[in-house]
């Protein structure tokens, strides 16, 4: 068994990547299934599952880190026990730390599990230094990421008066989604989103296409597969 974790630039194709992986591999793809699991191994209720990612995350404004966030990022349903040993489900607010804790317990149940794709959400992180887990940071020149964010059904669902209007649109998309990236692995776990030491291997999608760097990473895992078990 192996986990892959894949780290995305908004727009460098890496969800799709990711797609192609597990429809080629059989892997699943970490998702609300899992962290349903991870739920219910807390005792806590499958019909709220909360997934506080980087997708999710919002960069903080100056004045929100100045002076801290204090309102609850999220609501779960938990059981509670009442008179008569009947148990009931209650809604609780959860802040941000206690979200980002049970984002990272569904993280690591996922690695048990074993064959397992897992996208954004710290996950070269959480799983750093962990054996059979191969860490891919997907990249691609702005340029290239405008063209792809064009097509994402957030943009085509638009009505956009000139492609200089829809470009401004597009960068704003994937700006805000590399400033939320950049402060939530920052913030949360003090590591530079960027910092290559992170990955055991950053692809450019400019260089390889979708399925190339695919199937490069597919090489990748299989090899993993084989490595013998350590002693």
């Amino acid at each position: 068994m192996a986990v892959l974790t894949i780290s995305r630039q908004y727009g460098s194709g890496g969800d799709e990547i990711a797609e192609i992986i597990s429809k080629k591999t059989g892997y699943r793809i970490f998702d609300k299934h899992i962290l349903a699991k991870a739920a219910f191994e807390e005792g806590l209720s499958e019909q709220e599952i909360v997934d506080y990612s980087e997708d999710q995350y919002k960069a903080q404004t100056f004045f929100e880190r100045l002076f801290g966030r204090t309102k609850p990022v999220a609501q779960m349903g938990t059981w509670v026990e009442v008179k008569g040993g009947v148990r009931i489900a209650e809604k609780i607010s959860l802040s941000e730390e206690q979200a980002l804790s049970f984002v990272r317990k569904a993280v690591k149940s996922a690695y048990q599990l074993g064959d397992m794709i897992i996208v954004g959400r710290g996950g070269q992180v959480i799983l750093k230094d962990h054996p059979d887990v191969l860490h891919v940071r997907i990249e691609a020149p702005l340029e290239e990421r405008l063209l792809r964010v064009r097509g994402y059904p957030e943009m085509t669902r638009q009505t956009f008066s000139d492609s200089v209007a829809a470009r401004r649109v597009a960068q704003d998309l994937i700006e805000k989604s590399d400033a939320a990236s950049t402060d939530y692995l920052k913030r949360f776990y003090n590591v530079d989103w960027s910092d290559f030491r992170l990955y055991h291997l950053i692809i450019n999608t400019s260089m390889l296409n979708i399925e190339q760097a695919a199937g490069v990473i597919v090489g990748l895992v299989q090899q993993l597969e084989r490595s013998p078990e350590p002693v």
